[in-house]
């Protein structure tokens, strides 16, 4: 269920979200991805992180960002959520527990303005996500992904 957080646990989050808000707010591109890996976020080399793009406080050291992705404007990338397979009439939905997992962004892919991305999901190799979608399971490399949720609408060949 809930864990009583520690002083510790306290001062990690202070620290995680003033962070958070330095790296969602700043000027330019290299710069917030400085604030991020500070964070606990791994991030490779040749990445842009746009403005107000927000990485879970929760969790940024599970978000794995290879070389050369482009992160868009507003994109949201979640680490959790409630779990909603034991959900029911009547039951509150903040005692629901947390669906915690990673996310994983390989190499060359671009995620588009204000798109979102859920726990557990990998996004391939040269993958695009359209603007304004919402992925619920791992992208395929070299493929386009829109919508709610995404879909992959086009694969590239060789």
């Amino acid at each position: 269920m809930y864990r009583k957080k520690t002083l510790a646990d306290i001062r990690i989050g202070l620290r995680n979200r003033l962070l958070h808000h330095f790296a969602r707010h700043c000027f330019p591109s290299f710069i917030r991805v400085y604030f991020h890996r500070l964070r606990g976020v791994k991030i490779g080399k040749n990445v842009l992180i746009g403005l107000d793009v927000h990485i879970d406080d929760d969790g940024p050291e599970r978000v794995i960002i290879e070389d050369d992705v482009f992160i868009t404007t507003g994109c949201m990338l979640l680490t959790h959520q409630r779990d909603l397979s034991k959900y029911k009439r009547g039951d509150w939905i903040g005692s629901m527990p947390f669906k915690i997992a990673g996310i994983h962004i390989k190499k060359g892919a671009h995620i588009g303005i204000g798109a979102i991305i859920m726990p557990g999901v990998t996004i391939g190799k040269g993958a695009v996500i359209g603007a304004g979608s919402v992925v619920t399971k791992d992208i395929p490399d070299y493929c386009v992904a829109v919508g709610v949720p995404a879909k992959v609408i086009r694969e590239f060949g060789n």
